[in-house]
């Protein structure tokens, strides 16, 4: 891949705009991928979100000013997109209280049917457990702890404070260790 540099002034050139998108899709689709598919779990919704992300990224090329690292844009329109599609769905939400619940059940079927889930048991409670988290803490964690951001680097993803992130990761951390001793 050329430098971050040369890729945004072949963004910025309309002659060079195509392929350099081409460029950037590439480098960047993997990694974004993961990090929506451990919100919404779906591989088929996880598609849908990122070729959102990828056009809503295409379209706001214009507006695109530099301030940021083009990774940091991209995972910004990624979290938007998947909370959106989170909130609009009502996604899977297992809640503390429901560990052998409807919901819970529904969230491990879908787990255990997909073919792109080749998880134990214990990879299965850990995913039901994120799941019980809201999509912010859900988002956090994943970032620290699939992904092991620093709390920086979250912080000018999300534009949030450390000291909110931090607060989030550890709330997350207890809650799942609340979810494993009730499925105990």
């Amino acid at each position: 891949m050329c430098n971050e540099e040369q890729l945004i002034r072949q963004l910025s050139n309309s002659a060079t705009r195509e392929r350099a998108f081409g460029i950037l899709v590439q480098e960047f689709q993997e990694q974004l991928y993961w990090q929506i598919r451990r919100m919404v779990i779906d591989h088929d919704d996880t598609d849908d979100i990122l070729q959102n992300v990828f056009i809503k990224a295409w379209q706001g090329l214009d507006r695109f000013r530099g301030d940021s690292r083009l990774s940091t844009w991209l995972y910004r329109i990624a979290a938007n997109e998947s909370i959106n599609f989170l909130q609009s769905r009502k996604q899977f939400t297992v809640s503390l209280s429901d560990t052998g619940g409807t919901e819970t059940d529904k969230l491990r079927q879908q787990l255990e049917s997909d073919p792109y889930f080749d998880g134990d048991e214990t990879e299965l409670q850990l995913q039901l457990a994120v799941q019980s988290l809201p999509p912010k803490q859900r988002q956090v964690f994943n970032m620290k702890y699939f992904q092991e951001m620093k709390y920086e680097e979250i912080s000018e993803l999300l534009g949030t404070s450390i000291g909110a992130l931090k607060a989030s990761y550890h709330h997350a951390v207890q809650k799942i260790t609340a979810f494993f001793e009730q499925s105990d």
